[in-house]
């Protein structure tokens, strides 16, 4: 049961606190490619001088990531934002139920291993793995996918197939061969001197081309991926790292944007997924994972498009996509049971919440912020709202919808309905996954201009105005060698960087009404958890004694409990 919290003494300001998450807008290490400071910001630019502000950490172990190494990532940044502490996340618990043994020594994958083992009936029945094929431990980790092979294989499984989505987002924009070539000699070497085991690759694409939709943003995507991988029709090739080579001579694609294609063997695919088979899900993160699960899982009232023949098999996420309703019905790894969060508190404390984005973030500021949750914790007290994003290339709309998020926040503020609001702009970190420098440039300047609107809203509204970020991005856009220095293509141009950075991200506070209450020098060495207790303090609340600190040093003439 949560309690509502106590009043803290603090003089609530009038108008609404507003928390602005710039997606993907950080603190760039390097001159060359900071996006960010590149850019026309002058709204940015004077808040950053004339407000308070800190810097908070944004990545590895501050938001529960396995190592320092490790970028963070909006599911992870939201998850940390909205539950004001810092929980294990996929990355860490999946590499540790793997170390253990605990991964395999659960029901579901016995259950999964027995369905197409031959000693079980399984006689010519396929285990078959479908996720990101890179380390970049956002989605996937392909170490992992290794070990489950490996595993499979000593558990007597007789027949894998792999079907490899191609990254080029949260790695090197034209990193997959690095991946893929390797991979494909581990499992020959795999499959060499054990008479009947087989395991391949079958299938492939770009992220960002084929199964990984989200938010039901472009289903068509989940379309073409059920074609390559479940029906084994596409453009075929002999191997993986060939079709690579050659969709990216004839297309000049990034990774991420690399057609479909199927491997085949005397023009017959090698690996549809057939009735009796099995199916693992080895990406751990939600957000991407739901749309491919319910073409899987769902009877026979899926109506999202026509999928022609479903198979008869068992399927498995690596992780519960859905804690609220339970998707995927089977999984390998328990997720973090994220509680109490942000939401949850205020909903119980009575106050008002209006969360909103467009479509590509819009289940961050609601689903990672409440905790991997899909509802509402009171419908009376909470409204959503989403706006749609274009279905076309980020660097040709880099501008996104920042406008009209804008647009409907004023709105909003001006009627006062609503104690706290929060939103997200993409624009800083799905226009940087491109690559596209002068497309970032662009993006950037758009949301400066909406930074400014907002600013003039929260002001005559008596409010205060929280700027800060969930990861790094856009302050990161060329690569660099050891050294630091920019590393440069054959025809003299910046090697583009289209993965998230280790980078800090601002935490700025804009309050107008301003009469002393705390320092305006910010606590320093924070994570973005501490923007929870943070908010609530500003909101008149006493956090509980397990969030992580505010960024707020009160003064001592303000009751704090």
């Amino acid at each position: 049961m949560i309690s509502v919290l106590k009043d803290r003494g603090f003089p609530k300001r009038k108008g609404p606190l507003v928390l602005v998450i710039m997606d993907g807008v950080g603190f760039g290490k390097y001159k060359e490619g900071d996006a960010v400071a590149a850019a026309r910001t002058e709204t940015l630019d004077e808040l950053l001088t004339s407000c308070p502000q800190t810097k908070l950490k944004a990545h590895g172990t501050a938001v529960g990531l396995p190592s320092d190494e490790d970028m963070g990532n909006s599911e992870v940044g939201h998850n940390a934002i909205g539950a004001g502490r810092v929980f294990s996340q996929g990355a860490k618990l999946v590499g540790l139920s793997i170390k253990t043994g605990s991964l395999f020594e659960g029901a579901v994958w016995k259950k999964l291993c027995a369905q197409v083992k031959p000693q079980s009936g399984g006689q010519g029945k396929t285990l078959h793995f479908i996720g990101l094929m890179s380390d970049g431990n956002v989605h996937s980790n392909i170490e992992h996918l290794k070990a489950m092979v490996v595993q499979a294989k000593a558990e007597g499984v007789a027949r894998v197939r792999i079907h490899g989505l191609l990254d080029g987002r949260d790695v090197g924009e034209t990193s997959a061969l690095e991946y893929f070539e390797p991979f494909e000699a581990f499992l020959k070497n795999l499959s060499q001197g054990t008479a009947g085991f087989d395991a391949r690759i079958a299938s492939g694409g770009g992220r960002m081309v084929i199964t990984m939709d989200r938010y039901n943003a472009n289903w068509e995507m989940v379309h073409k991926g059920w074609e390559t991988h479940v029906l084994g029709r596409g453009r075929q090739f002999a191997s993986s790292s060939e079709a690579i080579t050659q969709l990216r001579a004839e297309t000049k694609a990034i990774d991420q944007d690399l057609p479909p294609f199927v491997i085949a063997e005397n023009g017959e695919p090698v690996g549809p997924i057939l009735d009796g088979d099995s199916v693992i899900l080895f990406n751990f993160r939600g957000d991407r994972a739901l749309e491919i699960t319910e073409a899987f899982s769902a009877g026979d009232e899926f109506n999202r498009f026509n999928r022609e023949r479903t198979p008869r098999i068992e399927y498995a996420g690596m992780m519960e996509y859905d804690g609220d309703l339970h998707i995927p019905r089977q999984y390998l790894v328990t997720p973090p049971n994220i509680d109490r969060t942000l939401g949850e508190y205020l909903a119980a404390a009575g106050r008002r919440q209006f969360a909103i984005s467009e479509t590509q973030k819009f289940g961050h500021v609601t689903y990672f912020f409440n905790g991997n949750r899909l509802g509402k914790f009171n419908e009376a007290l909470e409204t959503y709202e989403e706006i749609k994003s274009d279905v076309v290339p980020f660097e040709e709309r880099p501008w996104m919808k920042c406008a009209e998020i804008t647009d409907r926040v004023i709105e909003v503020i001006r009627r006062g309905d609503y104690d706290f609001i929060r939103l997200n702009y993409p624009n800083g970190d799905m226009v940087g996954h491109t690559g596209i420098y002068q497309a970032v440039i662009c993006s950037l300047e758009a949301l400066d201009l909406c930074l400014g609107r907002l600013k003039k809203a929260v002001r005559e509204a008596g409010g205060v105005m929280i700027i800060t970020a969930d990861h790094g991005n856009s302050d990161d856009m060329f690569e660099h060698d050891k050294t630091g220095a920019v590393k440069y293509k054959k025809d003299g141009r910046p090697q583009a960087k289209t993965s998230h950075s280790l980078n800090p991200v601002p935490c700025i506070i804009y309050d107008p009404g301003y009469a002393g209450e705390y320092e305006e020098t910010l606590k320093e060495g924070l994570g973005i958890s501490s923007l929870t207790a943070t908010c609530l303090e500003f909101l008149g609340l006493v956090p509980p004694e397990d969030y992580d600190s505010s960024v707020i040093r009160w003064k001592e003439n303000v009751r704090r409990d």
